[in-house]
């Protein structure tokens, strides 16, 4: 965050400044969805079921930067199975996130890595990742109630 000395902005100023470019960035999306926020058969809602599903995100960051061999994939995520792993990969490489490569070895074995628009994704989710990761704890805390 910049300090309100460099930005020269007092704190109301930075809280309407702030308030301002989110706005904005709400007002961009409402301009994409004319017909509701994200309608019933708005293809948008189909792309978000599979980058936020339960493990396509843990992949996608996975593999950000980094080509891996499945195995090394599936020991990267705990606790996915290989059921799981397979239909994720697979949902993420025809959505053209995820490149699959088969190398004719012996013994034969694949790689993934991320497409461009893979790349380009996770530079959108780093950030969302980052401030639940700043926050996981305190989120989890209040959620779990308390025994007396």
């Amino acid at each position: 965050m910049v300090s309100n000395q460099v930005s020269g902005l007092s704190n109301g100023q930075l809280s309407h400044e702030v308030s301002h470019e989110v706005s904005d960035q709400f007002g961009g999306l409402r301009a994409l969805f004319a017909d509701g926020f994200f309608p019933r058969d708005c293809p948008t809602r189909t792309v978000l079921d599979h980058v936020t599903s339960r493990w396509g995100i843990l992949v996608l960051l996975t593999l950000s930067g980094r080509t891996l061999r499945w195995g090394e994939l599936r020991r990267a995520i705990e606790g996915v199975s290989e059921k799981m792993l397979a239909q994720t990969l697979r949902t993420l490489e025809q959505d053209g996130l995820v490149h699959r490569e088969a190398l004719l070895v012996i013994p034969p074995h694949v790689e993934y890595s991320l497409t461009g628009l893979g790349d380009d994704l996770v530079t959108h989710l780093a950030p969302l990742v980052a401030w639940i990761a700043r926050h996981a704890d305190e989120i989890v805390t209040r959620a779990t109630p308390s025994t007396p």
